[in-house]
């Protein structure tokens, strides 16, 4: 709740970080209109007052002119040939609800559909859920958790019985064994990385091992990294449990009392030896049979293990059994319902949990409810007041853009999510997009790439205007508080949704929408989800929003006349399934869907950075989060570099059987050869063409109907200009100017640059990057760029052309400071330019570089190279340079500060330490 303070301190207001579904507690300051500042909350279970890079900088995207890129009222397209024109909300959801009652009546239920979100509040999720089952009466709602949680999900119910991780984060501290499966943690969750490193201090015993294939900042601090070759899971764990059986590290007593099939399972991975296991992954026989004698302690029941992991299992066409796999381990050595133990799945966005809590998937219902089960049916529509819910399971994310695009699914509402960035094979999305009939986006910010593709476009509220509750990865509920009003014309998501759906019942003759969607605020749409509950697993029937205003955050279970939630699940050996044994699940071995092959021979993966959060429409305005790395490379070993006569950080053409995109190549430790790294980030806003998900592909899991967008095989060749020159613009934005107002006016004149990227760098004044291969500009073209980098006045300009070398240099210089800079043709001076405009540094060095025809540096400059600590602004050349000159790492922290505030750049300090 919003806290009183003395007439010079700011407000502040209790809330949740809207990123990662670690969960964390933060501390909002404002004034009562505005956010001013953002700091952890000490009392948040999740957290304890740590945040990471983007979690501190939270506040950074909500100052007054990150309102250029936010949707601030209604805009309606009249035709798909006129563009959108702002019109008022009465207007905007009588022509949605007039929309879709006619392609109801005409086509069926069938024929709309919603995709929504992750980052939507419980309370959204739940009207939006009961919208399309209880009102139209479809199946047809999914979200973009199906492309990172439901693989998860389905491994849980095909084993324990309910999607209901076991554990919690306390466990950390218990454990003995850690054992990290496709979870880069300190990047993907780096404040539970910071929980696992004291927990490693705690007990200098505890072992932890990490699976995969790429040599990640997480990896670097594992006692055994197995590097195994992309979707080679299953093969790794069957033979760590043929060890196991071999040496009779498991628990045969706990498998006769607690779990069932065990005996299937132990036939199938008779077969997998480590000899076997060890030429399917690419590790050694030694490699797997220390994994198998860590996970199972050798059998000694007194120690305990835990397994951690993420989208490296989950994103995969078997994913499903990737967790099962893992999970038959837990059982098998009765490594689970105990503390330290048990295999805990980290939820990737930050209310995933609540989504699945609600039934907000195609293929679920309220309250961990199955839809082909009849009596779970009943209890909804009972509990709704509605005759029944639709059986069909409906259209998951994969199946929704194939019907879009077959014009089968002719209405869609999109909320609170990006699909023209993060879905698989962009160039199937897109035309989805393009064919479906009408398509509403209700969104915070006006700039995604799927907004462009919105015939009605709906503002909604963001991080810090929000209220309601969202559950993270340890099952843990807490409060989102709003602190400030919604800007301009926003709505809330969840009051959009009754809206829409009353007027959406009116236009269908349905006289019962005012009984089904009688909501006045937050809470009485919580108080109906919490009834859901009810003797269910996640039963939070002793739940109110006064308990976690009062008491803090709560796990689930918390049944009404319980104390407190439940820590940890299973404890007694009892599982929700119809016999009350776990099951194990015999699973083998599967290839990825694409191998690599003479065409294709490079195996591609994709995951996250540190300093970037999914489509980048929220991190991507913050400029120093753009520091650690300022724009997409794919990371690739130096032998694939050398053979294909290729240079560290020269431009590449990466394609797959799906479409291509251009961007650097980055010579990297952490990947073999015949393998690569893309970050998934980046986008068409900030990247020409497609983006990562260009290259990647629709193919899913049977079980989960999860993407395997972890894995493509794709081509790497040197990128041929052809008639294009290299081009790099920079502007420093000083105060008074919005530095968005300059990204986005770059954007707008560089839209048709199949390689061009977008960046901005730097902290109290940015400096927005332009960089790109682009043809000979227009007149038009090169006046328009020139405005928006404040390059075209010849009076206050410098410039620089040597036309038999096509070489054109551009500057103009504000109070001996380079202001902004065009190079067209030579950039090799571009880094320490950069820099230079970064820092504020003096012109002189850059004046005599800009009028001579120089293609490097002058001597003694260099550029600082990658920003390892965002928070202090400390490079990795300035913290080599220590280490070489014989200061010792705590030397260098006191001396730089790196590392000392959010701790996110600990795992790169250490490796740096280690070289």
């Amino acid at each position: 709740m919003n806290q009183p303070a003395s007439p010079a301190s700011p407000l502040e207001t209790k809330s949740t970080c809207c990123y990662c579904g670690v969960g964390c507690g933060v501390i909002i300051e404002h004034d009562g209109q505005q956010i001013t500042g953002v700091r952890g909350d000490p009392d948040h279970p999740a957290n304890f007052g740590r945040l990471c890079t983007k979690g501190s900088t939270l506040h950074l995207t909500a100052t007054p002119d990150s309102q250029v890129v936010r949707a601030l009222y209604p805009e309606l397209r009249p035709s798909r040939e006129a563009p959108r024109a702002r019109t008022d909300w009465d207007t905007a959801l009588r022509h949605a609800a007039d929309k879709f009652a006619t392609v109801i009546r005409e086509h069926g239920p069938n024929a709309v559909a919603f995709y929504v979100s992750g980052q939507l509040l419980t309370e959204d999720y739940y009207v939006f859920n009961k919208l399309a089952k209880g009102l139209i009466g479809t199946n047809n709602i999914d979200t973009n958790s199906r492309l990172c949680m439901s693989s998860a999900a389905t491994g849980y119910k095909q084993t324990l019985g309910a999607d209901s991780p076991p554990g919690c984060y306390d466990d950390l501290k218990h454990t003995d064994c850690l054992f990290l499966a496709g979870s880069n943690t300190a990047f993907a969750h780096p404040i539970l990385f910071r929980r696992i490193e004291d927990a490693r201090a705690l007990n200098p015993a505890m072992k932890m091992i990490v699976v995969d294939p790429r040599r990640t900042d997480t990896a670097e601090q594992a006692d055994l990294h197995l590097a195994l070759l992309p979707g080679t899971d299953i093969a790794l764990y069957n033979a760590m449990l043929h060890v196991m059986l071999w040496e009779e590290w498991i628990k045969p007593e706990y498998i006769g009392a607690h779990t069932e099939g065990f005996d299937v399972l132990r036939r199938t991975v008779r077969e997998y030896t480590p000899a076997m296991a060890a030429e399917i992954c690419g590790l050694t026989k030694k490699e797997i049979e220390t994994a198998a004698e860590w996970f199972a302690h050798g059998g000694d029941a007194s120690k305990a293990t835990m397994s951690m992991y993420c989208m490296g299992l989950n994103q995969s066409t078997h994913g499903t059994h990737n967790n099962a796999a893992l999970i038959n381990l837990h059982l098998a050595t009765a490594q689970i319902g105990k503390p330290g133990a048990g295999p805990f799945s980290l939820t990737g966005q930050p209310n995933a949990m609540g989504g699945r809590e609600v039934g907000g998937m195609a293929t679920l219902l309220s309250g961990h409810r199955d839809m082909d089960n009849a009596e779970h049916r009943a209890e909804v529509a009972k509990l709704w007041g509605i005759p029944s819910v639709p059986e069909q399971a409906g259209l998951t994310a994969i199946e929704l853009f194939d019907a879009m695009a077959a014009g089968t699914v002719k209405a869609v509402w999109i909320s609170c999510t990006n699909p023209a960035q993060s879905m698989p094979d962009q160039n199937l999305v897109r035309k989805a997009l393009e064919t479906c009939e009408f398509v509403v986006v209700q969104e915070a910010y006006r700039n995604t790439e799927t907004a462009r593709y919105a015939d009605l476009l709906l503002p909604a509220t963001s991080w810090g205007e929000k209220t309601g509750t969202v559950t993270n990865s340890e099952r843990r509920i807490s409060r989102v508080i709003q602190a400030v009003p919604a800007p301009g014309e926003a709505r809330h998501d969840w009051d959009t949704a009754v809206d829409f759906a009353r007027r959406l019942g009116n236009e269908l003759g349905d006289t019962h929408t005012s009984a089904l969607f009688p909501y006045t605020n937050e809470e009485d749409i919580w108080n109906e989800h919490r009834e859901s509950t009810r003797g269910r697993d996640l039963d939070i029937t002793g739940l109110s929003y006064a308990t976690l205003e009062q008491q803090g955050p709560q796990q689930w279970p918390f049944p009404q006349g319980a104390s407190g939630g439940k820590a940890r699940l299973y404890e007694d050996g009892i599982y929700p399934t119809a016999s009350g044994r776990a099951k194990f699940v015999a699973t083998e071995h599967k290839d990825t869907v694409e191998k690599a092959d003479a065409r294709y021979p490079i195996r591609m993966t994709t995951g996250r950075l540190r300093d970037q959060w999914h489509g980048m429409s929220r991190t991507g305005t913050v400029a120093r989060l753009y520091a650690h790395e300022a724009e997409p490379m794919i990371h690739m070993h130096a032998a694939d570099i050398d053979r294909r006569g290729l240079k560290d950080g020269e431009l590449v053409r990466v394609k797959s059987r799906r479409g291509e995109i251009v961007v650097k190549a980055l010579a990297s430790e952490t990947v073999r050869p015949g393998q690569a790294f893309l970050p998934m980030h980046w986008g068409s806003n900030a990247l020409g063409g497609l983006g990562t998900n260009a290259l990647t592909l629709k193919s899913f899991d049977p079980y989960s109907k999860q993407p395997e967008l972890k894995h493509s095989a794709v081509q790497i060749s040197k990128y041929v200009p052809g008639d294009s020159r290299p081009l790099v613009a920079m502007r420093r934005v000083e105060a008074g100017t919005n530095a968005l107002e300059v990204l986005e006016e770059l954007r707008k004149q560089t839209a048709d640059m199949p390689q061009a990227a977008l960046t901005m760098i730097g902290r109290e004044t940015p400096v927005v990057v332009l960089k790109a291969q682009t043809e000979a500009l227009s007149a038009d073209q090169q006046h328009a760029l020139d405005v928006a980098l404040s390059l075209a006045d010849d009076t206050q300009c410098l410039s620089y052309q040597d036309k038999r070398r096509d070489i054109a240099k551009r500057a103009r210089i504000d109070n001996n400071k380079l202001a902004a800079v065009r190079l067209t043709g030579e950039i090799k001076g571009a880094g320490w330019l950069q820099d230079m405009m970064v820092n504020g540094g003096t012109a002189t060095q850059a004046r005599q570089w800009l009028l001579a025809p120089l293609a490097e540096a002058p001597t003694g400059v260099t550029a600082r190279g990658k920003i390892i600590c965002s928070c202090f602004d400390v490079s990795e050349n300035e913290i080599s340079a220590a280490l070489k000159a014989g200061e010792s790492m705590e030397q260098v922290q006191a001396r730089l500060k790196c590392g000392t505030n959010c701790g996110s750049c600990v795992p790169e300090l250490k490796r740096l330490q280690s070289r």
